[in-house]
């Protein structure tokens, strides 16, 4: 074999290897963010219930969390969800219903106190558990399930003023029994589809 073919046949393995690292490189990211792995979506925090409880991720262990961030001042979007989540609860067999935990977490800690949390949660559903916090614990619960939120002022408002909007992402997210990641359900999914997507983990899963 000649040096410029042995060159030529090194030349070509290099460039394969590197593109075949790439690409196992993107099949991770893939799994990370499509759900067909593990995402990473989800992990520890602490913050208080509407019975002036602290709550961590611990707490919910052995049970599906039926989770969405949003904040009571919400004229719209956060109710809609909300009450998506309920009805869809309502639609599962009792016994399957029963497996998951609805759970409502604060993007909007400083106008969101225990109490304004208590008065909100049970139009809702009767089980569902708000969750909110100091600024620092609601903003760590939030980075760990990848929800983006940001104060939003109608033009020539002040900044100090309290009379804020929160642009937030809008996914319910269900997470197993593990705390780990499941899947997410878009804004405007309906309630029936919602039950039988949460339905099909459950009996898949146990």
């Amino acid at each position: 074999m000649s040096k410029k073919t042995l060159v030529i046949i090194l030349a070509i393995a290099l460039v394969l290897g590197v593109g075949l690292t790439y690409r196992l490189m993107m099949m991770g990211s893939e799994t990370a963010s499509s759900g067909s792995g593990v995402a990473a979506i989800g992990g520890p925090f602490e913050l208080v219930d509407q019975n002036g409880q602290t709550r961590t991720e611990q707490d919910f262990r052995g049970k599906y969390m039926l989770i969405y961030f949003g904040y009571t001042y919400c004229p719209d979007v956060c109710p809609t969800e909300l009450q998506v989540m309920g009805n869809a609860l309502d639609e599962l067999d009792p016994a399957i219903a029963s497996e998951v935990i609805p759970v409502f977490v604060s993007v909007d800690p400083e106008r969101d106190t225990v109490d304004a949390i208590a008065a909100y949660v049970p139009h809702f559903h009767e089980r569902m558990v708000g969750l909110t916090g100091t600024l620092e614990q609601t903003t760590a619960a939030a980075k760990a399930f990848r929800v983006y939120y940001a104060k939003a002022y109608a033009d020539g408002e002040p900044k100090d003023s309290e009379s804020y909007l929160m642009d937030h992402s809008s996914f319910v997210y269900l997470m197993g029994r593990d705390g780990l990641f499941v899947r997410h359900f878009n804004y405007g999914t309906a309630p029936q589809d919602m039950a039988k997507g949460i339905a099909e983990v459950v009996k898949k899963n146990g």
